[in-house]
């Protein structure tokens, strides 16, 4: 596909600007750009000097909101990250290092003969004077302690499903959320609409000028702070949304299990591990998406 600057490779700030955007799943952002001269129409970038508006389903969307929110979530997961996010290998950035914290990169051994194995280490493992002393594993060893470990998280499935059941309403309720997220928003309405009406007022009246920057700024501060705890409330939200989405999508694939598994499910890999944690050759834990461990 060819980018839209019409070169074959994309660039990474193009797909992070596509990725950001709320436009694709149907809603708009007012006022990222404002005038700062009207003669010349001159704009600049605006970084808080006007308010903003967030409006939700202004257009048709081109991919769910449910979508949009999980990419927004992982981004930032990955911002967290000790080392930089690999996609090179379905192993990549899964396998962490229990002593530093480090996710292991892929290293080929006898690339050319016929011993040629891929082998995961820490990234760490030779970098500064502190060297972790975590082994390597292979990644037929990976392979075979997943299918141990999923195995062993079949064998509880009737337990997980029943616990869940049960607890679900509290840890993905988010009621109280959406009320403050209502209030927060028409706090932050309310205000742009006082703004733009002092502004105005301005325009076209002969204020007393130190009267009507102290009313502006305090206007503009009151914005600030609604806008804050909107954003807040917004990212607490998308947290629990994305987290149930995960834990939906593990359980339901949790269900299909109903005989021990022989052999390694790429598929079932993605859908179920959320990271791999090894410690030592004797303590390699799996952790999946609902938070158990094995």
């Amino acid at each position: 596909m060819i980018s839209p600057g019409g070169k074959d490779n994309w660039q990474s700030g193009t797909i992070r600007n596509i990725l950001t955007n709320e436009k694709y799943k149907g809603d708009a952002l007012l006022q990222k750009k404002y005038t700062v001269d009207f003669l010349t129409k001159k704009q600049k970038v605006n970084e808080g000097e006007v308010p903003q508006y967030y409006v939700e389903n202004s257009h048709p969307a081109i991919i769910s909101s449910d979508v949009f929110d999980m990419i927004q979530e992982e981004m930032k997961r990955r911002k967290t990250m000790k080392n930089r996010h690999s996609s090179a290998g379905i192993f990549s950035s899964k396998i962490i290092c229990g002593e530093c914290g480090s996710s292991f990169g892929s290293k080929v051994w006898h690339s050319t003969s016929k011993y040629r194995r891929v082998i995961f280490q820490c990234n760490n493992k030779f970098k500064g004077a502190d060297k972790c002393k975590t082994p390597h594993i292979t990644e037929d060893d990976i392979k075979k302690l997943f299918v141990t470990a999923v195995n062993k998280l079949t064998s509880n499935k009737d337990e997980i499903l029943e616990n869940f059941e049960i607890i679900k309403h509290d840890i993905f309720d988010d009621t109280a959320l959406e009320a403050e997220y209502t209030d927060s928003k028409n706090e932050m309405t309310v205000v742009a609409e006082l703004i733009q009406k002092c502004v105005n007022e301005n325009a076209h009246t002969k204020l007393e000028q130190e009267e009507y920057k102290k009313r502006y700024e305090g206007l503009v501060s009151r914005f600030e702070v609604a806008k804050a705890r909107f954003n807040e409330i917004s990212e607490h939200q998308q947290k629990i949304k994305v987290r149930r989405e995960r834990v939906e999508a593990f359980l339901c694939t949790l269900k299909k299990q109903d005989v021990l598994v022989t052999e390694f499910d790429e598929r079932v890999w993605h859908t179920l591990v959320d990271e791999v944690t090894v410690f030592s050759e004797e303590d390699i834990r799996f952790t999946f998406k609902d938070g158990s461990e094995f």
